[in-house]
């Protein structure tokens, strides 16, 4: 037994300390069996449905947008989590919000809170950055993209929010106006967004 203990720790020890999906654990050389194991005895703690992570893990202030992704990694952290996640606004999601394929199912989370955006293959691509948080792989919009997509779903989240996005965006350091304009395009949202630019034009 001791051998085993030793083993599972040298896994557990080359896999990190973020967040850990069960399917990785498998695909390390731990059966369901020892997981279950090693959970009871302490060795890993059970964050979530397929999600777990060591003891002592560091947990960041990301570590929602982590979870997440562990368990839908072809989806995109968007809209007020992109926000968030790029500070560029004072709101407080309640939830995650996270784009996914239009034919995708949306992933079954017991937490945090998700709301999905459904779209299709090009909006799932463009503009996305990929950040590892935790030792997972999170997929965001960047922030030129992230402000047009508050436009295109200002219905959803309030005008007012994508007009705090844009002038956020506008007052840092580099603002990227030709993005703004590529994504404006692809979005459908150019009219809509015109005034807006001119009134803040520098």
């Amino acid at each position: 037994m001791k051998n085993v203990a030793c083993s599972d720790n040298l896994n557990l020890m080359d896999m990190g300390d973020g967040v850990l999906p069960a399917r990785e654990l498998v695909r390390r050389g731990l059966t369901r069996q020892r997981i279950q194991a090693l959970t009871r005895r302490g060795d890993l703690i059970h964050i979530g449905r397929g999600l777990y992570s060591r003891p002592n893990a560091t947990v960041t202030e990301n570590h929602t947008l982590a979870q997440i992704c562990a368990r839908a990694p072809h989806g995109v952290v968007c809209l007020l989590s992109a926000l968030q996640f790029h500070n560029l606004t004072t709101q407080n999601p309640a939830q995650v919000w996270l784009m996914i394929d239009r034919h995708a199912r949306t992933p079954k989370l017991e937490y945090p809170p998700l709301r999905v955006v459904r779209s299709g293959d090009d909006a799932l691509t463009a503009g996305v950055e990929e950040h590892v948080i935790e030792g997972v792989k999170v997929r965001v919009t960047s922030l030129p993209r992230t402000v047009v997509d508050c436009f295109k779903y200002r219905n959803k989240i309030g005008l007012d929010i994508a007009l705090e996005a844009l002038k956020e965006y506008l007052r840092s350091p580099h603002p990227d106006r030709s993005s703004l304009h590529h994504f404006a395009r692809m979005n459908r949202v150019e009219r809509v967004m015109q005034p807006y630019l001119e009134a803040l034009a520098v």
